[in-house]
């Protein structure tokens, strides 16, 4: 009788080892026991969609510009900012998606904790080790808050004057209300949006058509050379000081050299 259970007990290990994955053997001194075991689905991560590289290219900057530029068209026409400025902002700051604050964070555009700041955060390293920053549950909660990060804050009243086809004075007005302490950030944007084609995106109306082109409204820089004034300045670009004053939210008549200013 016991060489009977034996047997029995081992074909039904045999049996079941060739079926499911989903069930364990247990056996006892009497009896075999099959008992259910459930299986556990792998945590996706929250960027998957941007890891993976769309179809249609194997560039991820092409890539991440495909899958963010109806959230940056959406954000243009719900609070004024270009979307190639959101756009390319998003590609210089997250390395296209692919930074460890994009990644970890969903944090697109390097914005930290900030005073006030009640929502998650996590700890990166930048221009001191261990700062705070912002963390968000998903990638268009970061576009948001960056429309809303510069809305909300009085030194970047003035980019909003400037027309969202205005993509260089936001580039530049950027750079000198603080955002960041890049010398070259202006320039940065320009090069990403121009290589791109990004100010193409400025033009889509809120049903998605594109709108006619206008005539280029005409925008430069001027870097401050030694014996330059603001008066030399304006008669160089036939404007008038008061005009630069105003576009470089300049209190006095004071430059420096190197200082790069906004001339139309």
């Amino acid at each position: 009788m016991r060489v009977r259970v034996v047997f029995l007990a081992v074909c039904a290990v045999v049996l079941t080892s060739c079926g499911s994955g989903k069930n364990v053997v247990k056996s006892t001194p009497n009896k075999v026991v099959l008992e259910s075991r459930e299986e556990k689905l792998p945590e996706v991560p929250q960027l998957e969609q941007i890891q993976k590289p769309i179809l249609t290219t194997t560039n991820h900057t092409e890539a991440y510009i495909q899958k963010f530029a109806p959230i940056a068209v959406k954000k243009m026409h719900e609070h004024g900012i270009p979307a190639s400025i959101t756009l390319a902002q998003g590609v210089l700051e997250s390395g296209s998606g692919r930074s460890a604050l994009a990644r970890r964070s969903n944090n697109h555009f390097g914005i930290k904790c900030h005073r006030g700041w009640q929502g998650h955060s996590v700890t990166h390293d930048d221009d001191e080790k261990g700062e705070c920053f912002r963390k968000y549950n998903y990638p268009e909660t970061s576009y948001e808050d960056h429309s809303q990060f510069l809305l909300t804050r009085k030194r970047y009243a003035n980019l909003f004057r400037l027309r969202h086809t205005d993509y260089k004075g936001w580039a530049y007005g950027l750079k000198r209300a603080g955002y960041a302490t890049d010398r070259k950030y202006p320039q940065k944007l320009i090069t990403i949006i121009k290589k791109y084609n990004l100010n193409k995106y400025d033009r889509i109306q809120p049903d998605g058509s594109l709108a006619a082109k206008t005539p280029s409204y005409k925008v430069s820089s001027h870097k401050v050379q030694k014996g330059d004034t603001l008066y030399s300045i304006a008669r160089k670009y036939n404007t008038s000081v008061k005009k630069i004053k105003e576009v470089n939210n300049l209190e006095s008549n004071n430059i420096s050299i190197g200082q790069d200013l906004l001339v139309k």
